[in-house]
């Protein structure tokens, strides 16, 4: 792309004396003038609805100026791990459902470790039970022997024919109901833990952290 620039000295033939055989226009002097004219015109960029190659110096990586960016500055600075690290920054959680690859490898940046492997996340709360962030806890099942306060309230019926030795005969002398008195019913149950699944609903994938 090239800038015109005048080829004859048009003005300095005023000053020559008419007998001066410079002092006269030729149509060599037309010729050459036109043609510097086209070549300028022709190098410059058409404007109407046509592609123009534009060269232009490359910036160094990091430039933040209103100089051009060529496609070298932009293919060097817009890379696929360029835009992932954006979308993943240190701390984010990628999880795949299909492939066991580390996202380093298949993102092409950062550092990944497996994470929260056999638990499930859970938002983070300004108070109670999860206002800790990455804190742990729960289990898979529940294992405790309920104490009398945590069952539920209930009785037992007892049966005895009110004149059996040692449930309820009365003393001499009294005049108590056969079969009053206090009975206590056979034990049952074995004392062990309550157990049993606490599982929420879940679905299972590979899930790793970025840490770097």
């Amino acid at each position: 792309m090239s800038d015109y620039n005048l080829q004859i000295a048009w003005s300095g033939k005023d000053a020559l004396s008419d007998s001066d055989p410079d002092k006269i226009v030729s149509g060599g002097d037309f010729n050459t003038e036109f043609l510097a004219v086209k070549e300028a015109v022709n190098s410059k960029a058409d404007l109407a609805n046509t592609s123009q190659v534009v060269t232009a110096a490359t910036a160094s990586a990091g430039t933040n100026t209103n100089q051009l960016a060529t496609t070298a500055f932009v293919q060097a600075a817009v890379t696929a791990a360029t835009i992932n690290a954006l979308v993943y920054p240190v701390g984010s959680i990628y999880m795949n459902a299909a492939v066991a690859t580390n996202p380093a490898t298949l993102l092409g940046f950062g550092t990944w470790v497996a994470y929260a492997e056999g638990r499930v996340p859970v938002g983070k709360a300004s108070s109670g039970t999860f206002d800790t962030l990455n804190a742990t806890g729960g289990a898979e099942t529940d294992s405790h022997t309920l104490t009398i306060n945590e069952m539920p309230s209930h009785t037992h019926t007892t049966t005895n024919s009110g004149d059996e030795a040692g449930h309820g005969k009365p003393a001499t002398g009294s005049s108590s109901p056969e079969g009053s008195g206090i009975h206590t019913s056979n034990a049952t149950g074995g004392g062990q833990a309550h157990t049993h699944d606490i599982l929420q609903p879940y679905i299972v994938v590979y899930m790793w952290k970025r840490t770097a």
